[in-house]
Formats: C-alpha cells, sequence, structure tokens
C-alpha cells in the first residue's frame, strides 16, 4: 500500500547541518518540512557571514572534509553543490624555521599508501616511526568499544615517544576531534586513523569548500522550498508542546500544529527546548555529560603573497593550520598579490581569556617562524573569531549518553552530531545524524526509506581488517 505523505508536516528546529540535512531528506520523500532557525543565515556551526570589522564575508571557522565523509559526500551532491569542494591529496607538515615533510599516497596498496612519504618524513626520528607503525598495526586489529581510557593514556601505553605524541598523534587527532589527548576516546581516535590514514588513498583526500560556508549550505534552502517546504529564518522556537498526535511548536509568531518535530539543535540548547515534564529527565541527564569544545580561528589579510602553499600544518606552535583561502576561495585566486589566510587553533582553552590583540600578535609572531615573508609583509586588516560551543568534546566513555533519534515522545525526534551515529563530533557525523532521524520519521509514517549511505569501502589489504 502507498502512504501519501504529503499529509504529513514536519517541523525541523535548527538549520545546522543536522537540520538541513533531515529537512532535505524528508522534503525529498514527500513530507511538508519547515525549517526553523533563529540567525538570518543557515549552516549553524558551519556559516559564513559579513564581518562588520573588515567588510569580508568569513567563515566562522575553516571547515574540512575527507574522502571518508560519504554522508556529507552525498549531501553535496544532493544539494549540487560537490563543485564547489576543492580535493588535496597532499599534506604539508612545518617546523618552526620553515623545514618541511608531506604525506601523500603511493601505489602501495593500503593500509601502506602513505608509508613512502612517512619513511620520508624529517619531522620524525626513526624511533618515532617505529613506535608510529607498531600503534598503527593495533589499530589495524579493529574498532574498539568506547572506554573510560583516554587517548594519551593509551599511547604511553603503547609505548609512543613524546616527539610522536606531539607531532604526529596530537597534530592529527587535536583537530580532526578538537580536543586535547588526555580528553578522547580511544575508541574515536582509532576511528579517524583507520577511516582517513588507513582504509584506502581515496579515504584520506582531503576537501575544502571554495565558497562561503553560508553559500554553500544556503543551497538547502532552494532544495527544501522546491520541494514544497519552507526555511523560516531569523524564528526561533521557544517551546514543543506534545499532544496525543500533534506537536505545537511555539515561535515568536505564535503557536503552530505539527506531525512531527526533528529536534536539531546544540546539545547545550536541547534542554530548554524539550517539552517541560518529568518525561524530559532522562534526556536531560544524558545531556548534563557533555561538554563544549572552543576553536579560534584568526583571519589575516597581507599586502603580498606569504606562501604558495594552499594549506599547511603547523608544528610545536599555538597555531595549527594555515588555510591560504587565496589560492582555493573563488573569486580571490586573482585578487591581486595579497593573501588571505585563515590560521585554525583547535581546543583552543588558552586563546578564550586572551584579547583579540594578543591573539594577533601570538598568530603574527608563530607565523613568521613558519614563513619568514610574514616579517616584511603589511597586515591589511584582521580579526579573530572564538567559537565557546564549536564542537562538543569526544570524551571517554561519552557513548552510553549520546541518545538516539527517537525519543519517549512518539512525535519528537533528535538530530545533532552529538546523538548516537557511531562517529564524532564532525560534519559528516551532523548529516548523518540528520539522515538518521528522517528514517526514523520516515518509519512513524509506515514508510521503511534509508537516507544514510554506505561508508567507503576498504581496499587492498584493509579488507582482511575490516
Amino acid at each position: 500500500m502507498t502512504v501519501d505523505t504529503r499529509q504529513y508536516n514536519v517541523a525541523i528546529v535548527g538549520g545546522g547541518l543536522a537540520g538541513l540535512a533531515a529537512g532535505c531528506a524528508l522534503a525529498e520523500a514527500g513530507l511538508r518540512v519547515s525549517v526553523f532557525e533563529r540567525r538570518p543565515y543557515v549552516g549553524g556551526r558551519a556559516s559564513s557571514y559579513e564581518h562588520p570589522g573588515t567588510g569580508e564575508v568569513v567563515d566562522n571557522c575553516q571547515h574540512v572534509l575527507l574522502g571518508c565523509c560519504t554522508n556529507l559526500i552525498n549531501f553535496y551532491d544532493r544539494l549540487g553543490v560537490s563543485e564547489k569542494i576543492r580535493w588535496f591529496d597532499e599534506l604539508t607538515f612545518i617546523e618552526p624555521g620553515g623545514r618541511t615533510s608531506r604525506m601523500a599516497p603511493s601505489f602501495l596498496p593500503a593500509p601502506m599508501h602513505n608509508v613512502p612519504t612517512f619513511l620520508g618524513a624529517k619531522m620524525l626520528s626513526a624511533g618515532d616511526k617505529i613506535a608510529i607503525s607498531r600503534a598503527m598495526a593495533v589499530m589495524s586489529r579493529g574498532l574498539p568499544q568506547d572506554s573510560s581510557e583516554d587517548f594519551l593514556s593509551w599511547l604511553r601505553r603503547h609505548k609512543q615517544t613524546e616527539q610522536a605524541i606531539e607531532r604526529f598523534w596530537k597534530t592529527v587527532l587535536v583537530s580532526a576531534l578538537n580536543e586535547d589527548l588526555d580528553r578522547i576516546s580511544v575508541r574515536y581516535a582509532t576511528q579517524v586513523f583507520r577511516e582517513s590514514f588507513m582504509k584506502s588513498a581515496a579515504a584520506g583526500r582531503m576537501g575544502l569548500p571554495s565558497i562561503p560556508l553560508s553559500d554553500l549550505y544556503g543551497k538547502a534552502i532552494d532544495y527544501i522550498r522546491a520541494k514544497s517546504g519552507e526555511v523560516l529564518l531569523r524564528s526561533s522556537v521557544t517551546a514543543m508542546r506534545p499532544k496525543q498526535d500533534r506537536v505545537g511548536v511555539l515561535t515568536g509568531a505564535g503557536e503552530q500544529q505539527f506531525d512531527f518535530v526533528v529536534l536539531a539543535a546544540p546539545f547545550q540548547n536541547v534542554a530548554s527546548l524539550l517539552p517541560p515534564d518529568q518525561s524530559a529527565e532522562p534526556i536531560k541527564q544524558q545531556l548534563a555529560s557533555f561538554e563544549p569544545s572552543s576553536i579560534t580561528g584568526i583571519h589575516l589579510w597581507f599586502d603580498r603573497e606569504i606562501t604558495p602553499l594552499p594549506h599547511a600544518v603547523l608544528l610545536d606552535r599555538t597555531i595549527q593550520w594555515m588555510f591560504h583561502k587565496s589560492k582555493f576561495h573563488e573569486g580571490r585566486e586573482n585578487a591581486g598579490q595579497g593573501s588571505y589566510v585563515e590560521l585554525v587553533v583547535s581546543a583552543s582553552k588558552s586563546l578564550v581569556q586572551k584579547s583579540r590583540e594578543e591573539i594577533l600578535e601570538l598568530a603574527t609572531r608563530e607565523l613568521a617562524e613558519f614563513f619568514p615573508a610574514v616579517r616584511e609583509a603589511k597586515l591589511v586588516k584582521s580579526t579573530v573569531i572564538k567559537e565557546i560551543y564549536a564542537t562538543y568534546a569526544i570524551l571517554p566513555g561519552l557513548d552510553k549518553y549520546r541518545p538516539a533519534a527517537k525519543t519517549q515522545w512518539p512525535q519528537i525526534f533528535l538530530a545533532g552530531d552529538w546523538t548516537a551515529t557511531g562517529w564524532p563530533a564532525t560534519m559528516e557525523g551532523a548529516v548523518r545524524s540528520g539522515y538518521l532521524a528522517a528514517e526514523a520519521v520516515m518509519k512513524n509514517v509506515g514508510r521503511e526509506q534509508r537516507f544514510i549511505v554506505a561508508d567507503l569501502p576498504p581496499t587492498g589489504f584493509m579488507k582482511l581488517f575490516w
């Protein structure tokens, strides 16, 4: 029997990636979708806006995807923006003073495809490389269950050298998971390396958006509206009132009735939106176990080119990544001889209390250690963006507190990278959560429909360990 899904309407609370993914999937399935977003743009923590101090459109933080992010890539395909992602196969690691090491795949089968450049990396000693190889061999055996052990303890238990920890494990994971090693789950640290470094060469490719993030995800507005849905910007939801077969959604414009609600707000905002009764207590207790982790983006515009590199990993200093947006952002490649760069500091607790001037002085001083041209360049304009709630911390043992999409209220579902997706706080995790919530809604209307797409398959010898 065919189910007429157009008789159902669904409210999506939150226009971040989770909410947009759920909204696009449900609109495609034929439900009437209404997305409520309190800001004047969509994208949530992956958004951009015109910065009043500089007059420039800036991303709140540089976002990176990898080839293993199959659901995020599917989402881009759905929106028709896949060509707006620039893909890179090579990573450049730079030490203070300018010595470089590169990582890139070779003709060897996985998981050995990175071995030639890994062995040639000047940033690591022979002892470092032997220790890392031993630990990677342990990781290749399988993905462990989440436990109370933190990843720094795991590294020390597996006899990692201090330099291997600082220049390899910390460099990769603090950027990927936005938390310090002693606050990272072993399961998700292992997942990062298995999915991106070991699975295949394609899985480790790095993608960077070539347009502002709100332009990228703004295509979801067109997608939903084209399928008879609506996206309501500057529209805050203040409460939900579940009834026997409907949910009242309260906004500044009054109360509207919906068959279903997908609550796709950040974890720190969810508790205040849940129905105000005792049945919400279990989820509120779960949410109490989550902690935020900050990211700081430092945007610098120089009057001349400071490096030909499009991006680089910066070692042994506070600043961790350099993204040379003049090299990969549309409209900037030929916009004169200057350089627009964004420096990223993940897990940036040390910068939260610092002033803008202190952060800029620190960043430009450190940047000159990697790129001497900075000393001669004039800093035309700059800004610092602190995202205090950039992600949740993927703490050891957190999995038992991550809720599923389905809740105790038959008409209310949860989405967000903090839900039980099997992935950490990433864009891929957010999109997966939206698709999972959409699948749960469709099941409630009597139609099984799968939106989650398959993981990238392992290649080479990794087929034996997956």
